[in-house]
């Protein structure tokens, strides 16, 4: 089956990322969120990504327009997910939550359509667990920003079905996207490797082994990553790593998933990362 119609649910951050990177890529989208006021702000900054990216020659002007008209918001569950051929979701961070609104996308949406999940942690065996048919659905894992970074995981479980992670693997690359298949274990491949690397960055902080921007600077000029792991966890937001963080320990009981309490106390503060304007840096607005 050829892809041309996509819903993204879940117009957050990864959602409205998820959602422009598609429509780059020349597929109808739908976003939708149950929060209705949230829908104009998406499409708001969706906006603005494609006038950046004109202004930097990115795209021309009848290439902006052609995106932009790619790209509607519908507040309606069933009318979002009405003729959808792919339906992604990109919720927060919680099993039940996640569980509940899969019951509502196999209901809503045609019977053949790829049901995914962006879950950077959550068992993907877990979620498909609340549909009738979990052999249709699959992790497809994006990274922010997702129009920017190549890296897709494609999460497959002991039920999926290997069409679904076929058609999952060629909708990644229709993307232009680079598409890993990665098991339903926690954490998968990135989260797991990123997390324990951004925590021993949070501890070597607390201990006062070197400054944040210096244990950055070790990991972007020493290991040639685009960006330091404080930085990006600033970015990710703190609250979503602790969260990770808790689970992973939870479900692997390995210490090195254990949260820093640096990370407990700045989460109990509010300082979240960019979002709020502090977390491991000063950000400006």
């Amino acid at each position: 089956m050829t892809t041309r119609r996509v819903t993204v649910v879940g117009a957050g951050t990864m959602g409205a990322g998820i959602a422009y990177a598609v429509a780059l890529a020349g597929f109808e989208v739908c976003l939708t969120d149950s929060r209705a006021e949230v829908l104009p702000l998406a499409l708001g900054r969706l906006n603005d990504l494609l006038a950046v990216a004109v202004k930097r020659g990115k795209l021309t002007e009848p290439e902006r327009f052609a995106v932009s008209a790619q790209l509607r918001a519908e507040h309606q569950f069933a009318p979002a997910l009405s003729g959808a051929e792919v339906v992604i979701e990109a919720v927060h961070e919680h099993l039940g939550v996640k569980q509940q609104l899969f019951g509502e996308m196999e209901r809503a949406a045609p019977p053949d359509a790829l049901l995914a999940t962006n879950t950077s942690s959550l068992s993907v065996g877990d979620i498909a667990a609340a549909v009738q048919d979990p052999g249709r659905v699959v992790g497809i894992h994006f990274f922010n920003p997702v129009h920017a970074m190549k890296l897709v995981e494609v999460v497959t479980h002991p039920r999926a079905s290997p069409a679904a992670v076929e058609r999952a693997v060629a909708f990644a690359r229709a993307l232009d996207k680079e598409p890993i298949v990665v098991q339903d274990s926690p954490g998968f491949a990135s989260s797991r490797l990123g997390l324990a690397l951004g925590l021993e960055a949070m501890r070597m902080l607390e201990r006062g082994v070197a400054s944040a921007e210096d244990i950055d600077k070790a990991m972007e000029l020493g290991y040639n990553h685009p960006m330091g792991p404080l930085k990006l966890t600033d970015l990710v937001g703190l609250d979503v790593r602790l969260a990770i963080a808790e689970y992973l320990h939870q479900r692997l009981q390995e210490p090195q998933f254990e949260p820093p309490q640096i990370l407990r106390d700045k989460v109990a503060k509010g300082e979240l990362g960019k979002k709020t304007g502090k977390g491991f840096y000063s950000w400006s607005a």
